[in-house]
């Protein structure tokens, strides 16, 4: 069962299904491109790319398939990777995720937001507090102050010069993969969560929707990590999708 995150996140952002799937599945936590122990970018890269990254993981592993699941960035590659290579997918979960190209909005505003990262020398405050918002929904800013606190120190270790092609790459060149979902033969399972002030409920839905058979299920009270913010709820809902 590979896990690969958000954007600006690290393979941590897993740790709670790792240590609930790790029973009956070899876990395997990416950091993407860019982050964690990951080499730094200097370059951007294609949705396709990261989905040849995903091959050579599996290859490295001697692992022929495997469960996919994917929050965000890791969503839109699991998605490209269950499109591009569906002999080696045996369950695909997209949570948080978009299959449409960013808007105009989201083009400026993270556009923004790297010019003063850049001159900050990172994502600092107050620069920080706009971060938290676009991750994290009034529910877990209110009850979960150990999620906000992993969050804030994920978004703040960022190599800011690194991260900058991450960010360009999945946001302002951001592909439209609708087209390219349809030819997903994979069981899918699309997640959403109703605070996701990033992607809101229906862009997602319009993503499972573009996959023919998805199953869409929407979470309360998280926001765009859902699998850090309510681990348990989604290790059930994923161990019972896999199962069925």
């Amino acid at each position: 069962m590979l896990f690969w995150p958000s954007l600006l996140m690290t393979g941590d952002l897993w740790l709670g299904q790792a240590a609930h799937f790790s029973a009956t599945h070899r876990v395997v936590l990416v950091d993407p491109p860019g982050h964690g122990g990951s080499e730094p970018l200097t370059a951007p890269f294609t949705f396709a790319a990261c989905a040849d990254t995903i091959a050579a993981v599996l290859d490295a592993l001697g692992a022929e398939s495997a469960d996919v699941v994917g929050n965000s960035w890791g969503g839109m590659v699991g998605a490209t990777f269950a499109a591009t290579h569906p002999d080696r997918v045996r369950h695909a979960v997209l949570m948080n995720a978009t299959a449409s190209p960013a808007g105009r909005r989201q083009r400026l505003e993270f556009g923004l937001m790297l010019r003063v990262a850049r001159l900050l020398g990172g994502i600092r405050p107050p620069l920080t507090s706009r971060a938290l918002a676009a991750f994290l929904g009034p529910t877990t800013m209110r009850e979960r102050p150990a999620v906000v606190a992993a969050v804030r120190r994920s978004i703040e270790s960022v190599d800011i010069t690194s991260g900058a092609w991450a960010v360009r790459s999945v946001v302002p060149d951001r592909p439209d993969q609708r087209s390219l979902l349809a030819s997903i033969t994979a069981p899918t399972l699309v997640v959403a969560g109703r605070e996701d002030a990033t992607f809101p409920v229906a862009e997602t839905r319009a993503m499972a929707q573009a996959i023919p058979g998805a199953r869409f299920e929407v979470l309360d009270g998280v926001a765009h990590l859902a699998a850090l913010e309510d681990p348990a709820r989604v290790n059930a809902l994923v161990d019972q999708f896999v199962r069925d």
